[in-house]
């Protein structure tokens, strides 16, 4: 009787078991996956879930062919500089007329200089070898070598730089090289998924993926190498370190939408954001460096309120609530004065493009030149009003601001006057009057109040004849001169082209 009963319940519950998988395959119309892996691992696919259900909407991204793509066209940056361990003013050594010689030459030359090395990432943008990245990465550097993801080197030239944007155009001789494609900054989303790709911490190719999690943003960091710093950052997660600076920022589908430029971090290293140049910047100022040496700023003619200012200031200032970018000024004969615009409008549009913050206005303004026409909605007692501003340079003009040698030495010139040359014993020169930091002229030791009096030999009297020798020189020149108040004449190298 006991095996009767034993047998009945196990053909209950097998009868039971077939029952339900039976009303569960029936009813039940999603597919079901079994996850298999080597024990103790964790299953690789456990990252997304197919839904056929929905047409795959849910399926999970594939970073490979973006990453095939962008590998080879991503190049190692490494630079190598020389400082010197102190200044070459000339010293007056009690020691030296008492020996009849130099003390400091006899021990060794005043300045030791040291050979400095860095490296960053860059990105190739077309087959015949110009690349992109951070000016940071190559600001100060004397050599400039680029290695690819084959381990091919060349040695780069320095096309031209923007600080202001932190952007650099390299050039290496080589053709048929593989290079990255643009994309589209308009197509940028909030949450799409990005990979960053780089040489972070002297590691090879390295790739990492994250998203986008704000755009328009600004660090003020690029003040450090520019008195007017342009920044309208891309934020993202994806893990970005030392190293990575001037490489692409890419989309899912391989194409470049901004240059890798900063971290916010407590420490240094990845704490959660990287900060990225946008294409649309990007494009733009290559476009620029390669036509005319020098980007074409196009400027709006406003003064605009900070993103950033507290309540309180806020209220200090006068300045309303209201959506878009507060116009605090308008100075006379501006564009946007020419245009209509008034101290208290908002801009809430330019072009098509909305308008959130002053760090979206420039960099929307980044992208014009002077000359070109934008279309600005500006709302004014709650009613909107478009017009359409003439952009210009920084001298109020739309004329063409080219860049020459001279204009890149980074130091302010003046001529030596005659009485100050005849007290000297001198025929004239032009004197060094101020000097930008890590400038070319600062970097070749040359001192504030140095008077200059030959380039490669040759006399010059005045800022025009030394501009004129400037400019007609290339590679390395030779600057002699002498310092008011010290005897002998001081000799400095000059490199014009770093890189070269």
């Amino acid at each position: 009787m006991r095996t009767r009963q034993v047998v009945a319940v196990i053909l209950i519950s097998a009868a039971t078991s077939l029952s339900s998988m039976w009303a569960y395959n029936k009813f039940q119309k999603k597919e079901v996956y079994n996850y298999q892996s080597e024990a103790g691992k964790v299953p690789s696919n456990y990252a997304g879930y197919f839904d056929s259900s929905n047409g795959g909407a849910n399926a999970p991204v594939d970073f490979t062919q973006a990453a095939a793509a962008a590998i080879p066209a991503t190049v190692h940056i490494t630079t190598k500089s020389t400082s010197t361990a102190s200044n070459n003013l000339p010293k007056k050594n009690p020691f030296s007329d008492l020996f009849g010689f130099d003390m400091d030459d006899f021990f060794n030359d005043r300045s030791r200089s040291m050979p400095q090395m860095a490296s960053g990432s860059g990105v190739i943008i077309s087959e015949d070898g110009y690349i992109v990245s951070n000016n940071h990465v190559i600001d100060g550097a004397d050599d400039i070598n680029v290695t690819l993801s084959n381990k091919k080197s060349f040695k780069a030239k320095l096309v031209a730089a923007d600080p202001s944007t932190d952007l650099a155009l390299l050039k290496v001789d080589a053709k048929a090289l593989p290079f990255i494609l643009y994309g589209s900054f308009e197509d940028v989303k909030i949450g799409q998924w990005v990979l960053a790709v780089g040489y972070p911490l002297n590691l090879n190719t390295t790739v990492t993926a994250g998203i986008i999690s704000a755009k328009g943003r600004t660090l003020d960091i690029n003040r450090r190498q520019s008195r007017a710093p342009i920044e309208s950052f891309i934020q993202t997660d994806a893990a970005v370190n030392p190293g990575n600076s001037g490489g692409p920022l890419i989309s899912t589908d391989g194409k470049l939408i901004g240059i890798n430029s900063a971290i916010a971090s407590p420490t240094g290293s990845y704490a959660g954001y990287s900060f990225t140049i946008p294409v649309n910047i990007v494009k733009k100022v290559v476009a620029d460096l390669m036509k005319f040496g020098t980007v074409q700023r196009a400027y709006l003619g406003i003064q605009y309120a900070p993103d950033n200012l507290s309540e309180e200031i806020r209220k200090e200032q006068g300045i309303k609530d209201g959506e878009g970018v507060y116009v605090m000024d308008v100075p006379k004969d501006g564009a946007a004065a020419t245009a209509g615009l008034r101290k208290g409008d908002f801009i809430v549009k330019l072009g098509e493009n909305v308008v959130t913050s002053g760090a979206d206005m420039v960099g929307q303004i980044a992208t014009y030149r002077p000359g070109d026409k934008v279309k600005v909605t500006y709302r004014r007692d709650g009613k909107d009003y478009t017009t359409d501003v003439l952009l210009r340079n920084s001298g109020g003009t739309t004329d063409i601001v080219k860049s020459s040698v001279y204009d890149k030495l980074g130091a302010d010139f003046e001529t030596l006057s005659k009485k100050e040359a005849a007290d000297l014993g001198i025929k004239g020169g032009v004197v060094v009057k101020s000097l930008k930091d890590n400038s070319l002229m600062e970097r070749s030791r040359i001192q504030e109040g140095f008077i200059i009096t030959r380039v490669n030999g040759n006399e010059v009297k005045t800022v025009e004849e030394f501009r004129k020798a400037i400019e007609t020189a290339s590679g390395s020149v030779k600057l002699e001169g002498v310092f008011p108040g010290y005897e002998g004449v001081y000799t400095y190298p000059l490199r014009l082209n770093p890189g070269e």
